[in-house]
């Protein structure tokens, strides 16, 4: 359709220079004394445009010709781009499919080829930004071949980048790479101090995360690890089946890695609710608090949402928790200031008597009614656990309570 709408205008155009030219009875006179010449007044427009035709074509020529240089130093320079490209892809082929040599000799051959800074196509922080990448690249090759002083010396020469302001976009990869590498070294130390020196949003990203997790396991800062587990969680970088067993797991290593009950008393402030609700880091908790001569009803605080949970539903404790339970509280009992007060003592009548058969329930009811010294009922108890209990190791500590009391009674 443009088509046809030009083909139409041109098609006016001439016709109405046609009309203008043959009706067009207008001379010109130019008089150069002595002499006069007179031309048609078509001629001299004709004359008037072909001037300046030729004025414009020549003039084009002229700056064309000028720039020559300029358009011989600019293709240099893309001849140059295209090589370093060319070299640049290479470098990350060979080093994606494992070939760390090829890559290596690649990116420094790119590096020798690199664009002129000066140019006036190239602007200097772009130019050194290339240059960085491009030695991080060898680095990277280097350090897969465990060639540990050529990547230090292209890992130096990357960092010149940083010095330049217009480098702050290049720096958080040379540190991230450059603790991956400490890492890697086991040297935890030096990976921390690569991880410390990010800004406060490159280090919240996953792969710094998981970069912080590994090096704090490695330095045993299980403070630090569960931390960093936190927001890997919450950043979904982490299953959520996983991500509660690897929290459970460092919240049980920071409990038991307590002295005395004043630091187990502080490891269990830095868990979250969700962590302290945990049953095996409940239990594991409770039971190094009283290993470590803490008192027995704060022991039972922090087993109450464990008990209620239990009491809740026949599934909601496998039969080991449910067990371990009640070792611990059994041996919360046999402490000194270890008596049960009269919410618990009526938390555990009430389960016991909805669930009659339930031989763990009878022997955590008997141990507390001897505990208690109701010498009667914990005998009763007992030998209704010792009935109906499966588990001989159970069984056999109900015995040994059951001939306690006994001897209580005679």
């Amino acid at each position: 359709m443009r088509a046809v709408l030009w083909l139409a205008a041109l098609f006016g155009i001439a016709s109405a220079s046609a009309l203008f030219a043959s009706e067009n009875p207008g001379t010109v006179t130019l008089f150069w004394p002595p002499y006069r010449i007179d031309v048609s007044l078509n001629l001299a427009l004709l004359a008037l445009a072909a001037c300046f035709v030729l004025l414009h074509l020549a003039l084009r020529g002229f700056f064309a010709f000028a720039n020559i240089p300029a358009q011989a130093r600019r293709w240099r320079l893309q001849q140059k781009e295209r090589l370093v490209q060319t070299a640049l892809v290479e470098a990350l082929m060979h080093l994606v499919a494992g070939r760390f040599v090829r890559s290596r000799k690649a990116a420094e051959h790119a590096i020798a080829l690199k664009l002129a800074p000066d140019s006036e196509d190239e602007s200097p922080a772009r130019a050194m930004r290339l240059q960085s990448m491009l030695h991080l690249l060898a680095a990277e090759s280097a350090h897969a071949l465990q060639d540990r002083t050529v990547r230090d010396g292209h890992f130096d020469k990357a960092t010149e980048v940083l010095a330049h302001p217009d480098g702050s976009g290049v720096h958080e990869g040379l540190y991230l790479r450059a603790a991956r590498w400490a890492l890697d070294d086991h040297d935890a130390a030096n990976a921390m101090q690569w991880l410390d020196r990010l800004p406060q949003g490159a280090a919240r990203r996953t792969v710094a995360l998981r970069l912080r997790f590994r090096v704090s396991r490695m330095q045993g800062q299980t403070a630090v690890a569960l931390e960093t587990a936190r927001l890997l969680i919450k950043h979904r970088a982490i299953a959520a089946a996983s991500g509660v067993s690897i929290t459970q797991a460092l919240a049980l290593e920071l409990l038991l890695a307590a002295k005395d009950p004043a630091q187990i008393s502080h490891a269990w402030s830095l868990l979250d609710a969700a962590e302290r609700a945990l049953p095996d880091v409940a239990l594991g908790a409770a039971r190094h608090w009283l290993a470590k001569a803490g008192e027995a009803a704060q022991s039972r605080l922090w087993l109450l949402p464990v008990w209620e949970r239990m009491v809740s539903g026949p599934q909601a404790l496998t039969d080991v928790q449910r067990l371990r339970l009640v070792r611990v509280l059994e041996a919360g009992f046999s402490q000194q200031d270890g008596a049960p007060d009269a919410k618990w003592l009526a938390r555990i009548e009430s389960a016991q008597m909805a669930d009659p058969r339930d031989a763990l329930l009878q022997y955590l009811a008997g141990v507390m009614c001897a505990r208690l010294s109701l010498w009667g009922k914990a005998q009763h108890l007992l030998r209704q656990c010792i009935a109906v209990c499966a588990d001989l190791e159970l069984k056999q500590d109900a015995q040994r309570a059951l001939d306690a009391v006994s001897r209580q009674r005679t």
